[in-house]
């Protein structure tokens, strides 16, 4: 037989048992639809963290710092090795100091960051309302949404526009006493009114000022540096030399991949949840091409006794099957996808009740959508691969015969 004239039997259970063939595919489909919904939920939840938590540059930041000992001090002087070392394109050190914020005639203790815009950007740290920090404006400032709960303002985002002005407090001695604590502060009352321009969500009282409105401050030893490296695969060897000098080296991308084989793990499991009702969609749909065989015994032998091949009848019920869990798989797409969809704006429209920001908690790679189109057309085939070999090893005589 011809390729059409198989095409043409193989979609005959359109016509002939139209309802029983959409509910066959129809369970393909809730298999197949259970199978994206969850996935497309672990993609989305690591792609909305990773967005939330990363940039591009800070994929190429090495985070320096001080070991606990101390011995090696990161000054300015470190600062210059470090840019000469090969592989480095950027170097952006902060410093933090204790400090006394003053708003109206509210006062309230705070981290002062002093830093470059640039070590915001490489840290990966994105604002949640208003804008970073900018050279033009040494004098504007970041917060942290807890900062806006301090001077008694709920909503961080009417913060943007308020000046303070600090007290920051200079560790003169580095005497330390037995708990750890450092002494001799020297007390500068800073007549600077620094702007907020945008805050970050945080738990921590932290602001941070551009370092150039701090210059009088005279801080030549930073307590965190980034690192920018050209590229990935000069990470490793710019990482190796500043652990020689006897710093201590981290990266973000380090915490990424530990997170990527989490979410890998995640995506697995829910996996195994659709999977399941995928198995059970895939014997609803044997049992079909097995009452269809009954059904169609006398007909296979009379195909056979004019002519049809073994080979020919296999691969119309293979075709009928294959057909089958393709169209599943399509629908299984649609409905995994609106379903997604519903289950999205149900979160998000909760979320905007209590104040949240709205995300996008499902994404489905293309190779993933088409590859579980050709797994639900293989486990299509899987199905009507034991009736299709049933029905070619049927007798013709037996065939005419059975009732």
């Amino acid at each position: 037989m011809k390729f059409i004239d198989l095409f043409k039997l193989s979609i005959r259970m359109f016509k002939a048992r139209t309802s029983r063939t959409l509910l066959t595919i129809l369970g393909m489909g809730i298999g197949i639809g259970a199978i994206l919904f969850l996935v497309s939920l672990g993609y989305g939840l690591q792609k909305t963290l990773l967005e939330r938590i990363t940039t591009s540059d800070s994929l190429l930041t090495l985070d320096v710092s001080e070991a606990k000992a101390g011995l090696v001090a990161l000054d300015n002087d470190m600062l210059s090795k470090i840019k000469a070392m090969s592989g480095v394109s950027e170097v952006s050190p902060s410093f933090q100091l204790t400090a006394q914020g003053h708003m109206g005639n509210l006062s309230a203790d705070i981290v002062a960051v002093g830093t470059e815009p640039s070590y915001l950007e490489l840290g990966g740290v994105k604002m949640t309302a208003g804008q970073s920090l900018d050279d033009k404006n040494p004098d504007d400032i970041v917060i942290t949404s807890s900062v806006a709960q301090l001077f008694g303002v709920q909503d961080p985002h009417q913060m943007i526009g308020k000046e303070i002005t600090f007290t920051f407090y200079i560790p003169t001695k580095t005497n330390t006493d037995q708990d750890g604590l450092q002494s001799n502060f020297n007390r500068i009352d800073s007549q600077t009114k620094y702007k907020v321009v945008g805050y970050i969500d945080g738990q921590d009282n932290t602001v941070y000022i551009h370092s150039a409105s701090l210059t009088d401050l005279k801080i030549n030893d930073y307590s965190a540096v980034k690192v920018k490296c050209d590229s990935q695969t000069d990470m490793a060897a710019v990482r190796d030399k500043i652990l020689a000098t006897g710093l201590l080296v981290s990266s973000l991308s380090d915490t990424v991949d530990q997170a990527n084989q989490i979410f890998h793990v995640i995506q697995i499991i829910l996996m195994l949840f659709g999977v399941i009702a995928l198995v059970v969609s895939a014997i609803g749909m044997f049992n079909t091409m097995t009452i269809a065989l009954l059904e169609r015994t006398e007909e296979i032998g009379i195909m056979k006794s004019i002519g049809a091949s073994d080979i020919g009848i296999s691969l119309m019920f293979i075709m009928e099957s294959a057909i089958m869990g393709f169209l599943g798989g399509l629908g299984g797409v649609l409905m995994g996808f609106i379903g997604g969809q519903i289950f999205n704006f149900g979160i998000n429209f909760i979320a905007s009740r209590f104040g949240g920001q709205a995300v996008s908690l499902f994404y489905s790679p293309l190779w993933f959508v088409l590859a579980i189109v050709g797994f639900a057309a293989f486990v299509g085939f899987l199905t009507g691969f034991v009736p299709a070999q049933r029905a070619s090893k049927i007798d013709p005589l037996d065939a005419l015969r059975y009732k």
